[in-house]
């Protein structure tokens, strides 16, 4: 299959499970497509002798596609940049410390919840995982996904301090979450008996986060000056500008081995109009603003439904499914940890409500970048530098918590949002 019939076959599928979820289920955009593409998945392979065609032709779309690559080198940046534009830098402003405590401490306190219990839980049902896969599995499923967490707050109706917290949370601790794993895969790939050096690992570390940081800030005042320089005058050229920064700033980061997560968020605070002076609100015109959130729509949806699809691929196994479940709950408790620990200590200094922690708690949504991340260690299977087996167990593990999170947690969360509103009527 060319690559023009992959992006043909995931548009029109888009189009239409937009359609039937804006005019019959009118669930949020997330959801419904989740739903539907689950639906058509589990179509295609309860129904494969029936439609023997259409299942050849989906295992072929899913699987000579590498879903890990497809996300990050093309959507990710796109879908980062977008939702970056929609911040409001003064509030950001105002609740950077939290936001930087829960993107940083709460990823590793989640990260090693997650990994222990599943070491020690896991062997109870007869299965064994080194702990340093359990670590790296911990890893990969603790950031919140910015895409279903942005999408979600779109749609419902929360304070302004809290929706910084939560859309500045999720799209900094995805740039940290994608670090932190892949240092333990460094750790993982160096082998049981090999000498790990603290200091290479945190010099790794901090090369991902600061230069992903600084790519993204010279990248974003370049590309700021640039757009005030237009002055609105050519649409057209403030829309190249702000692509080339993206593409651009996305293909050197590889190059310098940087977060490139971490750098398009910084570009699209930089661009960004909301929380700004009048001048550099005006820096980039309307039209801009318009591509973007067209593209954030498109990709969110094709997104969606990728993961959807993803279930024809998988390696399904009983025992694995039982330690999904697991799993689903020790992921919970782990957010809870992740979020309430920081929190309560923060709040030692500065008053936060009381419904915070529930708040962050639940709308902690898992996504697309958790699945890339699970299912780029396909490759390492491949080499014979993780056994199949494990490799299988993490993905599924992984899959099952996402469609949770999207599904249970994405449909319930907007109730607990009502209930804080309830609670800000009573506090005044």
């Amino acid at each position: 299959m060319e690559v023009l019939d992959f992006i043909t076959i995931l548009i029109v599928l888009a189009a239409f499970f937009l359609l039937v979820n804006v005019k019959v289920l009118k669930l949020p955009s997330t959801i419904g497509l989740m739903i539907m593409a689950l639906s058509l998945s589990l179509f295609i392979i309860f129904g494969e002798i029936m439609f023997r065609t259409l299942s050849n032709m989906a295992q072929s779309l899913m699987t000579e596609f590498d879903f890990s690559k497809v996300l990050f080198q093309v959507m990710l940046s796109f879908l980062l940049f977008a939702g970056a534009l929609e911040l409001d830098l003064r509030k950001l402003g105002e609740e950077k410390w939290i936001i930087l405590i829960l993107a940083t401490t709460g990823v590793l306190i989640s990260t090693f919840t997650i990994g222990y219990a599943m070491f020690f839980v896991l062997p109870l049902i007869g299965i064994q995982l080194d702990i340093i896969y359990c670590l790296l599995f911990g890893a990969l499923i603790s950031p919140t996904d910015p895409i279903a967490v942005l999408a979600m707050i779109k749609k419902s109706v929360v304070s302004k301090s809290l929706e910084a917290q939560i859309a500045g949370e999720s799209l900094f601790n995805d740039g940290i979450g994608v670090v932190v794993f892949l240092t333990i895969l460094h750790i993982a790939q160096a082998g049981a008996g090999a000498h790990i050096d603290p200091v290479s690992i945190g010099l790794l570390f901090g090369q991902e986060v600061i230069g992903g940081v600084l790519l993204g800030a010279v990248f974003g005042y370049v590309g700021l000056k640039l757009l005030m320089l237009i002055e609105n005058e050519h649409t057209e050229i403030e829309v190249l500008v702000t692509l080339s920064m993206v593409l651009a700033g996305a293909s050197i980061a590889g190059m310098l081995h940087v977060s490139g997560p971490l750098a398009m968020v910084t570009m699209g605070l930089f661009v960004g109009n909301k929380g700004r002076s009048a001048e550099l609100e005006k820096a980039a015109g309307d039209y801009v603003y318009k591509f973007w959130h067209l593209m954030d729509e498109a990709m969110n949806a094709i997104l969606f439904i990728l993961i959807g699809m993803q279930i024809i691929v998988i390696n399904w196994n009983m025992d694995y499914i039982f330690a999904a479940l697991i799993a689903i709950v020790i992921v919970l408790i782990a957010r809870l940890f992740g979020v309430g620990i920081p929190v309560s200590i923060y709040r030692l200094k500065s008053p936060i409500p009381k419904y915070t922690i529930r708040i962050l708690t639940w709308s902690g949504l898992r996504g697309g970048i958790s699945v890339a991340l699970a299912l780029s260690l396909y490759e390492f299977s491949k080499n014979g530098s993780m056994v199949p087996e494990t490799v299988d167990l993490i993905i599924v593990m992984t899959y099952c918590v996402v469609l949770f999170s999207i599904v249970v947690q994405g449909l319930t969360v907007k109730k607990l949002f009502a209930l804080a509103a309830g609670d800000v009527e009573k506090e005044e």
